[in-house]
């Protein structure tokens, strides 16, 4: 049997592996925070922002940043329905009310239509998700919020990499967070970064991820109970080393969605990824949303693709109908107001995508995937009439 394919993996080299051993070996006492420093610099300087803290994960960055930012109970912090419970689980830690809103059906990221339609006089931020590496309407989400004193929050844990009619993704809202998770473009194996440009915005983060101390303190005097969020040196040097290379990871990740593109052209019932002439896309991960009428949700194909030797991924159940939020009042709202995020989650999956990838073993996935969407899933064998008109037209 052919080698399984991962869904996502790194792209380590000898570059990386030398960075690592050299903080193993020198990264302490007066070098303790060395790396740390110089990863710092190199992503607020990609990003162009005044400051960045690098972090043991992206939800600690979002964590940090509401806290920072003073939202707390009572207080209503909009997300979008379809990401990661990381985007919204940090609005719990804080005491805040998540709410739901729908997302857009090509970008699968938040519009300010859908913002408007959620917010209200308790409303303090939105956390913008660029999802799987695309990124929604900035401006537009700009122009919502500029005057009503609501903060944007950029989640492109997803997304580094990408970018909105020239401004790279992290570059968006009061605050920014990068996710470095082992299946991410540029990993630490787990990290995270929280970028800024208010001065007073970094007083606050600096005290908070540090046990509230001050900045530089030495005698370990506490003003006040904080979070111990910090990064190690090891996992900087790696994450250094990363950005080093980011060009060719970012690149190889857009060699990917290509060849799958390529691979899917002219087969009906599949749409990917959206390609747009403003938006650079991190192509994360490549995605294919299935026609319906195909038959097959994520539920049976995922098990399908794994007897292949495939693994896969589901696009995320929207937040709204997990059993952590599915009995509150905002929850109850969203599963009965957000249609798109409804109609889509049930027949997305993520393609494998790690940068380490090859055209092969992708023209694998695409002829596995293919060979079953021309077939009916199990469930359904006994009714070929259950499935619509064939074939059906797609996207790619």
């Amino acid at each position: 049997m052919s080698e399984r394919i991962p869904v996502a993996r790194p792209w380590i080299t000898e570059h990386e592996v030398h960075r690592a051993a050299e903080a193993a070996a020198t990264a302490w006492h007066d070098r303790a925070y060395y790396y740390q420093a110089a990863f710092e610099r190199a992503f607020s300087d990609h990003c162009g922002r005044r400051y960045a803290v690098a972090l043991p994960s992206c939800t600690s960055g979002l964590h940090l940043a509401l806290a920072a930012l003073g939202i707390g109970p009572g207080d209503e912090v909009v997300v979008p329905d379809i990401t990661w419970i990381a985007s919204s689980a940090p609005v719990s830690y804080v005491g805040a009310t998540p709410v739901f809103a729908d997302v857009d059906p090509a970008s699968w990221c938040l519009t300010p239509e859908s913002v408007d339609a959620v917010l209200s006089p308790r409303t303090r931020a939105i956390v913008v998700v660029d999802l799987y590496g695309d990124m929604p309407d900035w401006d537009g989400l700009h122009a919502l919020t500029k005057d009503r004193g609501i903060a944007l929050i950029e989640d492109a844990a997803e997304a580094v990499g990408a970018s909105y009619r020239g401004r790279r993704a992290g570059s968006f809202g009061i605050a920014s967070a990068f996710s470095f998770h082992g299946s991410k473009t540029l990993t630490t194996g787990e990290g995270g970064m929280l970028l800024y440009d208010d001065e007073g915005l970094n007083d606050r983060c600096l005290r908070l991820r540090d046990h509230g101390r001050a900045p530089g303190d030495t005698m370990f005097c506490n003003e006040e109970v904080g979070f111990k969020y910090r990064m190690s040196g090891l996992q900087a040097a790696l994450g250094l080393a990363q950005f080093e290379r980011l060009p060719e990871l970012v690149k190889r990740k857009q060699d990917i969605f290509g060849w799958y593109r390529d691979a899917f052209a002219g087969t009906a019932g599949i749409c990917l990824n959206r390609t747009v002439a403003d938006i650079v896309n991190g192509y994360w991960m490549v995605t294919v949303i299935l026609d319906p009428r195909l038959g097959w949700t994520k539920e049976q194909l995922i098990p399908a693709m794994k007897a292949e030797g495939i693994d896969t991924r589901p696009i995320f159940y929207p937040l709204s109908s997990l059993r952590a939020y599915a009995e509150t009042p905002a929850a109850r709202a969203a599963a009965t107001r957000n249609a798109v995020a409804y109609r889509l989650s049930p027949y997305g999956i993520n393609l494998p995508s790690g940068p380490d990838l090859d055209r092969a073993s992708v023209l694998r996935v695409a002829e596995a995937l293919t060979d079953l969407i021309n077939k009916l899933p199990p469930e359904r064998k006994q009714n070929n009439d259950a499935r619509g008109p064939w074939p059906v037209t797609g996207v790619v």
